[in-house]
């Protein structure tokens, strides 16, 4: 199997965030150094890694979990915390491609995944993670009738739990005319994604897991009728390797270049702007149907309320440094009202995004198995996948099997950045056409 070196790299601490901000010092786990053993290895210290680590363990395989820096170091720790039904797909694509009963299995596995986080939560007896209840998608053009139609196929076909709200009743939780209808999704919900991905190592842990951080993977290679898995100082044997790396990179090569990375950029409002919860009174998670939109949410801690805005997505691996003050901008342009108000964090993260948009979730060779590609719906998607390949290796195939059709498949290097940058620009002009 094609795979390539990367040298030594020590953990590098979480990105300077809100999240980070709020989640309790700890000491960095040790680096993997010496031979260990264990019915499988996990590559890749994110959500995907530890749900896959989780399950494992609880249908009683040994366990070794192994991450280049800091667990939820990318983006499981920096992401906007929506928890939500769906994939970054959308539905009538997801039927073209797999037909329509398909698709409702495929839907169902990501309702699954919403469930899932929130009975972990739930169990730990950790509902502060939780910051609020329910999805508003909105609209800034007026053919309302489009997203009504949106609403009930999914009402009806998929079983989904939307409410329907005219210009008038968006306009009673939202303080701006921009919007002219919206839908709500009363399964999603919000949390903080950083404490979240702590709370499932501390789960994985105590359920046995031996994790490693600082261990960045040179090399996975077969070694007899098992595998090998390889760090600087140290290796792993197993029978199962599952690899859930993302855009941040990882040890095989066919996986990496399946992986196109996506910048998204997040900003959080200081606490003592006390004006927004009245220009923003619905405390769930909102976004705007555009093509390329904005994604946003009223955050609550011991000094009030803060606003959480995201968006302007890029190909770029850099962070721009104009940021800050260019969703400051997004936000003054929706709500006027908020135009003078602080920003206190302000971070960039990488998604990772395949040229199908759906997860990549199976086995690439005998006992090789992949989970990766969660760009766009990544809380619930990743769980979905960790049970989904979790029930694979421990025998049960059925739900791995619905990711069937949606391989790996080459993202095109830089000249698949260069055309995805290029789209996203077509669709923000769109997006603009629509609206005028």
């Amino acid at each position: 199997m094609a795979t390539h070196s990367h040298s030594r790299q020590d953990a590098s601490p979480h990105v300077s965030s809100y999240y980070a901000s709020r989640t309790a010092p700890r000491d960095r786990i040790e680096s993997l150094s010496g031979m260990e053993e264990a019915d499988v290895a996990v590559v890749g210290g994110g959500l995907a890694g530890l749900t896959t680590a989780l399950e494992l363990s609880a249908r009683g395989l040994s366990v070794v979990l192994l991450e280049a820096q800091r667990i939820g170091w990318g983006a499981s720790g920096r992401n906007g915390g929506f928890v939500s039904q769906g994939f970054a797909q959308n539905v009538d694509a997801i039927e073209r491609r797999v037909g329509i009963e398909r698709a409702k299995q495929l839907h169902a596995l990501s309702v699954d995944g919403v469930r899932y986080v929130e009975s972990t939560i739930s169990n730990a007896g950790r509902k502060d993670i939780i910051g609020g209840r329910g999805w508003l998608h909105v609209i800034r053009h007026k053919r309302t009738q489009e997203l009504r139609q949106w609403q009930q196929k999914l009402a009806d076909q998929y079983d989904a739990d939307l409410e329907f709200l005219d210009r008038a009743a968006v306009s009673g939780l939202l303080e701006t005319g921009i919007y002219h209808a919206g839908v709500i999704d009363h399964r999603s919900f919000h949390i903080d994604p950083l404490a979240y991905t702590e709370l499932v190592l501390e789960l994985c842990v105590a359920s046995g897991v031996r994790v490693h951080e600082g261990t960045r993977i040179s090399d996975i290679g077969p070694s007899g009728t098992e595998y090998l898995v390889r760090s600087a100082d140290g290796q792993v044997r197993a029978q199962n390797v599952v690899v859930a790396t993302s855009a941040y990179g990882g040890p095989v090569r066919a996986v990496e270049q399946s992986v196109l990375p996506v910048a998204t950029y997040v900003v959080v409002s200081r606490s003592y702007d006390a004006n927004i919860g009245d220009v923003i009174r619905y405390r769930g998670c909102i976004t705007d149907q555009r093509r390329a939109g904005d994604y946003y949410r009223i955050l609550e801690d011991d000094h009030g309320l803060r606003l959480l805005w995201g968006g302007r997505i890029t190909t770029r691996r850099s962070e721009p440094s104009q940021l800050v003050a260019m969703l400051h901008n997004d936000i003054a342009g929706v709500y006027p009202q908020l135009g003078d108000i602080e920003i206190e964090y302000g971070w960039s993260g990488l998604m990772g995004y395949a040229r199908h948009k759906m997860p990549i979730v199976g086995e690439i060779s005998p006992g090789l198995f992949v989970a990766t590609a969660f760009g766009g719906h990544g809380l619930n998607t990743t769980a979905a996948a960790g049970l989904a390949v979790a029930d694979a290796i421990a025998g049960s195939r059925d739900r791995m099997a619905l990711f069937g059709n949606y391989g790996i498949a080459w993202g095109g290097g830089w000249l698949g950045r260069i055309a995805t940058q290029a789209e996203y620009m077509r669709l923000r002009l769109a997006d603009y056409i629509d609206e005028i």
